[in-house]
C-alpha cells in the first residue's frame, strides 16, 4: 500500500514514453510530481492510526456525558431540579477530558471533505456549548483563588478553540465540502465545471459555514457569561456570609429562650432544620443556577442543540460516509456527541424554568424582569477594585498618576461591559420568564377558581395552620441576596420536607448491634472508670492522650484473645463495636483535633481493620497463643509482654528517627501494655481464679460503658456539624449532621439521662 502509488505512477510515465509521442519536456514535468506522490503515500501511512484517535475522542466525550448524566440523576434523586454540579465540575480532569473531546474543531490542517466529517466538527462545538452551560453552577463551589484560576483556564481553552475555528473558516477547512465534486469532474472534458458541479448550491454545504459562525458567537457569549457570573459570585458569597452570621445569631438566641420541656432529639431536629434552611437557601450554587446568566446559558444551550439537530437532518439526506482520515470513527464521534448534546441540554434548560419548581413569588419574577435594573452585586467586585489603592514600588509621581488613571479607565470600561452583559442576559431571559409568568398566573387562577367553587358548594378545604405557623417561624432563616426578594411558602415547605425525608430515611438505619451492646451499660460510671483505667505508667516517656477509639479497640483485642469464649459471643461484640466505632470517630474528629490526637486516632483506625478482619493485633494472632498460655491471667501477661517487647524492638530499629508506621505501633503497644497491666493490678492475686468467661463479661461491660460515655457527646457533635466556616462546604456539613442525627436518634434517647463527660 505504502509505495504502490509511486510505483504505479512511475510505470504510467514509462508506458507513456514508450507508447506515445509525448515530448521529453512533458515527461520531465510529470516526473517532478513523483515526489508529491511519494509524500502522499507517506501521509496515508501516517494517518493509519487516526480512526483509533477518533475512538479516543469518542471515549473522552462519553466520560463527559456520564458525568453530566450523573449530575442529572443526582438532581432528580435529591429533588433539586436546578441540578447542582457534583460530578461534572471544574478540575484538572475536566479540562483534560474536554481538550481531548474538542480535538476535531482544534485540528487546523486535517481535511474534512465529507458531510458527516464537517457535521462532527461542528457537533463538537455544540457539545462544548452544552458542557459550558452545564458546568456554570460549579463556579460557586470554589474559593476565590480557585475560581479565578479556573475561569482563566476556561478562557484560554475557549479562546483557543474559537481562534482555531476562525482560522479554519478563513482557510476553507470549514467548509471543505465546496470542492468535493471538483476531482470527479476535473477529468470529464465533456462536462463544464459549473458552480453547481463544484457543489456551491448544495444545501448541506451552504449551512455549514453559517452554523460554524453561530457556534463561534455562542462560545464567545458563554465565556462572557462565565466571567460575569464569576464576578457576581465573589460578591454574592460575602453577602450570603454576612446574612448567614446574622441568622446564626438569631438561632443562638432562640436556643437560649427555647422551652426546657422538649426532648433532646426534638430540640436537635429543630436546630438542624434551621441550619438546613440556611444552607439550602444560602447555597452559592443554588443562587448561581437561578441567576439570569444561568438562564441565558440554558437558552443558548438549547439553541445550539436545535442547530445541531437541523444539521443532522441535512447530513441524513446527504449521506453518512466519512471521507476524512478519521474514517469510520468520525461517525462514532458524531453520534456520541449528538447524544451528549441532547442529554446535556436537559439540566441547563431546566434551570431556566427552575423558578416553577421552586414556586417563587411573582414579586421575585418581576424584579428579575426589570431589564435595565442591574443589581449591585454584579459590579461590586469591579467597583471595589476601582476604588482600592495599589501599592507602587518607588517610582515617580507622574507614573503613579498615569497608572492609576489607566486602572480607573479599564475597570470603568469593564463595569460598563459587565452591566451590558447582564442586561443582554435579561433580554435573553424574556422568553422563559414570560412562559413562567403565564404558568404561574394559570396556577393562581386555578387556585382561585377552586377556592370559589369550594365556597359556593360549602366545601371546606383542608389547611394545616400548624405547618403555616412553622414555616413563618423558619422564614427568618431564609438567606437571599436582596432584601426585596421573597421566597414563596411552597419553596420553604419543600426545603423543610426534604429535611424530614432525610431524617426518616436515616432513622431506618439505626445501629442494631450497637444498641444491643449499649444495653449492657447500666451505669453512668463508664467515663470515670475509663479515666481510672490509665493509671499504669506508660512504656514511653511522653504521657499519651486519652483516646476512646484506641482504648475500645485494645479492650476488644483482649476480649478476642480469650480462647474459651464462644465464637458467636465474640462476633456479637465485634459487630457492636464495629457500628459504634463509626460514631466514636465522629465525636473524636469534632472534639479532639490536635495533631497528637489525630495521630492516635489514625493508629486506632488502622489497628481496628486488623483486629476486626483478621483477629490480629500488630501481626500477632489473638486466638492462637503458645500452648502454655491458656488461663485469663496468662493471656493478659502474654499480651503485656508482647506489647513491651514490641516497643523495645521498634525503638531499637528506629534509633535514627521514627516514621508514621513505627509511631503507630508504639502508640498501640503502649495502650495494650497499660490496659493489660491495669487489669492485672485490679485482680492482683486473684487473677488465677478469674475465668475467661468472667473476664470477657467484664470487658464487654467496660466496652459498653466507654461507648456510652463517648456517645453522650453526640448532641454536641451534631450541633457542631451544622455549622461550617466555609460557605462552599456548608450544605454538605449540615447534611452530615442531619444524617448523623437520624441514625443516632435511639442512641441519644437511650443516653440522654446520662451526664456529659467533662
Amino acid at each position: 500500500m505504502g509505495s504502490n502509488n509511486l510505483t504505479d505512477y512511475i510505470d504510467i510515465i514509462r508506458q507513456l514514453k514508450l507508447h506515445t509521442n509525448a515530448s521529453d519536456d512533458l515527461i520531465n514535468r510529470l516526473k517532478n510530481y513523483a515526489l508529491l506522490v511519494h509524500r502522499s503515500d507517506k501521509e496515508d501511512r501516517f494517518s493509519e492510526p487516526m480512526p483509533w484517535i477518533g475512538n479516543y475522542i469518542a471515549f473522552a466525550s462519553l466520560l463527559c456525558i456520564l458525568a453530566m448524566v450523573a449530575d442529572l440523576l443526582h438532581g432528580f434523586r435529591t429533588k433539586k431540579l436546578w441540578f447542582p454540579c457534583k460530578y461534572f465540575t471544574f478540575n484538572a480532569a475536566f479540562f483534560t477530558v474536554v481538550d481531548v473531546a474538542m480535538k476535531l474543531p482544534m485540528d487546523l490542517s486535517t481535511s474534512m471533505p465529507g458531510y458527516v466529517d464537517q457535521a462532527a466538527k461542528l457537533g463538537s462545538m455544540c457539545f462544548m456549548c452544552v458542557m459550558m452551560s452545564n458546568v456554570l453552577p460549579a463556579l460557586a463551589t470554589m474559593d476565590n483563588k480557585d475560581l479565578i484560576a479556573n475561569i482563566i483556564a476556561l478562557g484560554i481553552q475557549v479562546i483557543t478553540l474559537v481562534g482555531n475555528v476562525c482560522i479554519q473558516i478563513k482557510t476553507g477547512v470549514i467548509p471543505s465540502t465546496e470542492n468535493r465534486y471538483y476531482l470527479s469532474h476535473a477529468y470529464d472534458y465533456t462536462s463544464p465545471l459549473s458552480y453547481d458541479a463544484l457543489g456551491g448550491y448544495d444545501p448541506t454545504t451552504r449551512v455549514i459555514k453559517p452554523i460554524a459562525i453561530i457556534y463561534v458567537a455562542m462560545l464567545s457569549i458563554l465565556l462572557i457569561i462565565h466571567a460575569c457570573s464569576s464576578l457576581a459570585i465573589l460578591k454574592s458569597k460575602q453577602i450570603l456570609e454576612s446574612k448567614y452570621q446574622a441568622a446564626r445569631e438569631t438561632e443562638l438566641k432562640d436556643q437560649e429562650l427555647q422551652q426546657q420541656g422538649r426532648s433532646t432529639v426534638d430540640q436537635l431536629k429543630q436546630h438542624v432544620r434551621k441550619y438546613w434552611i440556611m444552607a439550602a437557601t444560602g447555597d452559592p450554587q443554588f443562587l448561581t443556577a437561578c441567576s439570569v446568566t444561568s438562564c441565558a446559558s440554558g437558552v443558548i444551550s438549547a439553541i445550539s442543540t436545535i442547530l445541531h439537530v437541523i444539521l443532522t437532518l441535512f447530513v441524513i439526506r446527504s449521506g453518512w460516509e466519512g471521507e476524512s482520515d478519521y474514517k469510520w470513527s468520525v461517525l462514532v464521534i458524531f453520534i456520541t456527541q449528538l447524544i451528549g448534546s441532547l442529554l446535556g441540554t436537559i439540566a441547563p434548560l431546566s434551570r431556566c424554568f427552575a423558578i416553577l419548581s421552586f414556586k417563587l413569588s411573582m414579586k421575585w419574577i418581576w424584579n428579575n424582569m426589570k431589564i435595565f435594573n442591574v443589581e449591585s452585586y454584579w459590579t461590586q467586585t469591579l467597583s471595589d477594585l476601582k476604588e482600592s489603592s495599589i501599592p507602587f514600588p518607588s517610582c515617580s509621581r507622574i507614573f503613579k498618576i498615569f497608572f492609576q488613571n489607566i486602572k480607573v479607565l479599564v475597570l470603568g470600561l469593564c463595569m460598563v461591559f459587565q452591566k451590558t452583559s447582564v442586561v443582554a442576559c435579561k433580554l435573553i431571559d424574556i422568553i422563559p420568564h414570560f412562559i413562567v409568568i403565564c404558568i404561574v398566573c394559570c396556577s393562581c387562577c386555578y387556585k382561585w377558581l377552586k377556592s370559589m367553587l369550594a365556597n359556593a358548594f360549602g366545601i371546606v378545604l383542608a389547611r394545616n395552620p400548624e405547618q403555616r405557623e412553622t414555616n413563618e417561624n423558619f422564614s427568618r432563616y431564609v438567606l437571599q441576596l436582596q432584601d426585596d426578594m421573597e421566597l414563596a411558602e411552597g419553596t420553604l415547605k419543600r426545603i423543610s420536607n426534604s429535611f424530614d425525608h432525610l431524617i426518616k430515611k436515616a432513622e431506618k438505619q439505626q445501629p442494631y448491634h450497637l444498641l444491643k451492646l449499649l444495653e449492657e451499660s447500666t451505669t453512668s460510671e463508664g467515663d470515670e472508670r475509663f479515666y481510672k483505667i490509665h493509671h499504669v505508667r506508660p512504656l514511653v516517656v511522653e504521657e499519651p492522650l486519652i483516646c476512646w477509639s484506641l482504648s475500645l479497640v485494645t479492650l476488644t483485642s483482649i476480649a478476642i484473645s480469650l480462647t474459651n469464649i464462644q465464637t458467636n459471643l465474640v462476633d456479637r461484640l465485634v459487630r457492636g463495636l464495629n457500628e459504634g466505632i463509626v460514631y466514636v470517630r465522629h465525636v473524636e474528629e469534632s472534639l479532639h483535633t490536635t495533631d497528637d490526637h489525630v495521630s492516635i486516632q489514625k493508629a486506632a483506625k488502622s489497628l481496628w481493620v486488623e483486629v476486626e478482619v483478621y483477629h490480629n493485633w500488630l501481626g500477632n494472632k489473638l486466638r492462637k497463643h503458645a500452648p502454655q498460655v491458656n488461663t485469663a491471667g496468662q493471656i493478659l501477661q502474654w499480651l503485656s509482654d508482647t506489647a513491651k517487647s514490641m516497643v523495645t524492638e521498634v525503638e531499637i530499629t528506629n534509633m535514627g528517627g521514627q516514621n508514621d508506621n513505627s509511631k503507630h505501633r508504639i502508640i498501640c503497644s503502649n495502650s495494650m501494655y497499660r490496659l493489660t497491666e491495669t487489669i492485672l493490678l485490679y485482680y492482683h492475686a486473684d487473677i488465677d481464679q478469674v475465668s475467661q468467661e468472667g473476664l470477657f463479661a467484664k470487658l464487654s461491660s467496660l466496652i459498653a460503658e466507654i461507648l456510652a460515655a463517648c456517645l453522650t457527646n453526640l448532641p454536641h457533635v451534631i450541633a457542631m456539624k451544622c455549622h461550617s466556616n466555609e460557605i462552599e462546604k456548608r450544605e454538605a456539613s449540615v447534611y452530615d449532621g442531619a444524617q448523623l442525627l437520624g441514625e443516632t436518634t435511639q442512641i441519644i434517647n437511650t443516653l440522654q439521662d446520662r451526664e456529659l463527660p467533662i
